[in-house]
């Protein structure tokens, strides 16, 4: 990658060479039409006739207004290729905005490859180092990963950093510090000008540790994107990030096909998931059983979380959100879930446990709709409900819709989805430029 950006240079110098040695021949080396002789005129003749015509001091030339018909030629190709020129130079200062994103948390990859459309090499998931670039708006992106990625061993290219952290448990908030703290030496060091973070929120909102950390309050980090609806959002330079789908788990990038939109689903709905004791999944699994649309919908309920799938049951996960109509989303420590995201991916229709979960996550000064406050102003087309008592009667309607019906659903949850990351995608792109850029104002 970094022999191609030096290619790149190499090839925009050689060709700014070209075109000044270009340039320089045509106005001092261009051939030109070589002086006819002039006529011998004889001053001896009769009185009152010359054989020249006088103008002030100037003699008449017949070839003069071509000479100067040529030098106007080749000052307008001098000009021209000066234009040229220019163009390119500010051509590349357009794109003269260089961010390198520095990704230390899974939800960096829903960044770079779900929301931005951006490609890594290698592919391999399992690599110690992963990079990959792209040229957005009036910036040029690279994206950095891996865990060979470690402070002060890899080439800070850019002047403007952001940084993807987790900051869910206390490890990982230890180990996020440990990168802001080298961000700021890179700062004090005038390496960077500015630094942006996308974090991995507290699933109960408990995120003040990052705070001296922001420039508001006295610190270097400029922007904040942070998941789930945390109180201190506020849209000026804190804003609200989903949390998209469980990349650590190598959820992929899915691409609609035609039978996922047109084919009949197997299930109405579909739960494979940990049920909690005393929690309201309990009640959702006791709903379906009595109810009897544990025959209709795929459930597959575990005791314990496991933060890692064998291949078995990816599989599976993944088939039942392909085969089935809805997913049911019960809430966890957090209403906001990775199957959210992850059943929009598969057009399947998410079923949203709609309540606030104990914590400091809740409405802030911009938004007044938590939980899912950003999903909500996004128009997200999901099926809302406050108690899985009103489950049945969806599920009975359900039954009723026709095929045609549910790809016509399908097809405007698809597109919600695409257009959703599409606009959190250029959101991302205007508010690093917007505060990174120097303003063109006064």
């Amino acid at each position: 990658m970094r022999g191609a950006r030096r290619r790149l240079c190499s090839a925009l110098i050689v060709a700014y060479g070209l075109f000044s040695l270009y340039a320089a021949y045509t106005v001092f080396l261009w051939p030109r039409r070589p002086a006819a002789p002039r006529p011998h005129r004889d001053r001896r003749g009769p009185r009152g006739f010359t054989d020249h015509v006088a103008l002030g001091n100037e003699e008449w030339n017949p070839w003069d207004a071509d000479e100067k018909n040529e030098l106007a030629a080749y000052q307008q190709r001098y000009e021209a290729n000066l234009k040229m020129i220019k163009y390119a130079r500010s051509h590349l200062e357009q794109t003269s905005l260089r961010v390198q994103i520095w990704g230390k948390a899974a939800i960096g990859l829903y960044l770079w490859q779900h929301i931005f459309g951006g490609h890594l090499e290698p592919a391999d998931m399992t690599s110690q180092w992963r990079e990959g670039s792209q040229k957005a708006g009036k910036t040029y992106f690279s994206f950095l990963t891996g865990p060979s990625v470690v402070p002060g061993y890899f080439s800070v290219e850019g002047e403007h950093v952001v940084l993807v952290l987790n900051g869910r448990e206390p490890a990982k908030i230890v180990y996020a510090t440990q990168w802001l703290h080298y961000a700021r030496t890179l700062m004090e060091t005038r390496k960077i000008q500015h630094v942006a973070v996308v974090l991995l929120g507290n699933e109960q909102c408990n995120n003040t540790w990052i705070q001296p950390y922001l420039k508001r309050n006295g610190g270097f980090v400029n922007l904040l994107f942070v998941t789930y609806d945390c109180a201190f959002v506020n849209e000026e330079d804190i804003f609200q990030w989903p949390l998209g789908v469980a990349t650590y788990r190598s959820f992929p990038v899915v691409e609609p096909s035609w039978s996922m939109l047109h084919d009949p689903r197997s299930y109405l709905c579909n739960f494979l998931g940990t049920v909690y004791k005393n929690s309201s999944r309990e009640t959702l699994i006791k709903i379906l059983k009595q109810d009897g649309f544990d025959k209709l919908c795929w459930i597959a309920a575990r005791d314990q979380w496991q933060p890692q799938e064998t291949n078995e049951s990816f599989k599976n996960y993944q088939d039942a959100l392909l085969q089935s109509d809805l997913t049911l989303c019960p809430v966890g420590i957090n209403t906001e879930c990775y199957r959210i995201y992850e059943a929009c991916s598969y057009g399947s229709l998410p079923v949203i446990e709609d309540v606030m979960t104990p914590g400091d996550c809740g409405n802030s000064s911009m938004y007044h709709s938590a939980p899912l406050q950003l999903l909500k102003t996004m128009g997200a087309p999901f099926i809302f409900i406050k108690n899985w008592k009103e489950l049945p009667a969806i599920l009975e309607k359900e039954k009723k819709i026709s095929l045609q019906e549910k790809i016509q659903r399908r097809k405007r949850l698809l597109e919600w989805y695409r257009n959703f990351k599409a606009w959190m995608r250029q959101k991302f792109i205007n508010t690093l430029e917007n505060s990174f850029l120097p303003s063109d104002k006064g």
